[in-house]
């Protein structure tokens, strides 16, 4: 039994909601939040939990084992190091860090502590994307060509009416750091690491500081070319993705939050067969855990056993690097190749 205490009663108490489809490998002990009647109220009347807003005794409590923070960006960092030092688990909401300097000073000290950080990538976790790796290692994927991704989401001025959001000192980035970060995640967990970024940011939709367009080009280390087209200015909000292989081509629906649970198409391309892959995707599992509650039990695993389809610190470092080359890109109008090095403009931050 994994014992935990989540930071933030916000996206927290979504966090609770994946921890209570795991009774068997996590306990949540503490829900720690400096407004305490949210706390509660994120409860929904379990007694089991505690509900504090003293950020140091949780940290102190020899009870907890995981420290799962769920805070504005801009305090990441240091509560993530704070637990380390505690002696504690880490699970860490996107972005896990500000810089790639804070990602490294972060493994140190994980290293140091014998501890393990995990970043919050629950878009991995679902059917969809169970199917699309059941037919790569099948061999009928092949060798990748392009990939497309849109983030096309609707923001307006309520939800900015939160101080720290759209602001660089509050949620350090906009819609490239805190809504196509998943998106990026993915092109990456399928297709594999970026070699260059060129990238277009532009602020279009709303009176904030932060950038809430964009427009990407990738090229990948394996030759694949890869878009990505971001907005807070839709009519509703819809992600969609799109893998074109050597052997198939996978599309998913349009689920902004959830798109490996959605409905993919995969579509045969010659020679291999449509046969083929029908029978590939009927022999993948449909009883695993999806969204963060399939996030949370590979983390269990990782942390039981060794298991290794958990998300790393390396990912998350991988996430943060990748949007540091997109804002060095975006503000300099040039192709940024990767990987950046500690003398790279923005090793220690992308904020201005």
């Amino acid at each position: 039994m994994i014992r935990v205490a989540i930071i933030g009663a916000g996206i927290g108490a979504e966090h609770l909601e994946g921890y209570r489809a795991l009774p068997d490998r996590f306990q949540v002990v503490t829900l720690c939040d400096l407004d305490t009647d949210r706390a509660t109220a994120a409860l929904n009347g379990d007694a089991t939990i505690e509900v504090s807003a003293d950020l140091d005794a949780v940290m102190a409590d020899e009870r907890i084992d995981l420290i799962d923070v769920c805070l504005p960006p801009h305090l990441h960092f240091r509560v993530s190091m704070q637990a380390l030092e505690a002696g504690k688990h880490v699970i860490c909401e996107k972005p896990i860090v500000r810089s790639l300097h804070e990602a490294d000073q972060l493994e140190a000290a994980a290293k140091a502590q014998g501890r393990q950080v995990f970043p919050v990538f629950q878009y991995r976790y679902g059917k969809a994307m169970d199917q699309l790796m059941a037919l790569r290692k099948a061999g009928l994927a092949g060798k990748p060509y392009v990939a497309s991704v849109e983030t096309h989401w609707n923001r307006d001025g309520e939800y900015y009416s939160i101080p720290w959001r759209g602001t660089w000192a509050g949620e350090s980035g906009g819609s490239l750091l805190g809504h196509a970060i998943h998106a990026h995640d993915l092109i990456c967990h399928v297709m594999g690491p970026v070699a260059d970024v060129f990238a277009f940011a532009d602020t279009r939709v709303n009176d904030i500081e932060t950038e809430d367009c964009a427009s990407l080009s990738f090229r990948l280390n394996n030759g694949a070319l890869a878009t990505s087209s971001v907005t807070l200015g839709a009519g509703d909000d819809t992600t969609r993705l799109r893998f074109c292989f050597d052997g198939l081509t996978a599309e998913s629906g349009t689920a902004p939050y959830t798109p490996a649970q959605d409905v993919w198409t995969f579509t045969a391309r010659a020679p291999v067969t449509q046969d083929q892959i029908d029978d590939v995707l009927e022999g993948v599992a449909q009883n695993r855990l999806s969204g963060f509650a399939g996030y949370l039990e590979a983390t269990a695993n990782v942390l039981d056993s060794g298991g290794d389809d958990g998300v790393t610190l390396a990912d998350g470092r991988r996430s943060i690097e990748l949007v540091t080359a997109i804002y060095t890109s975006a503000r300099n109008r040039e192709m940024i190749s990767l990987p950046l090095k500690p003398d790279s403009e923005f090793y220690k931050g992308w904020m201005p």
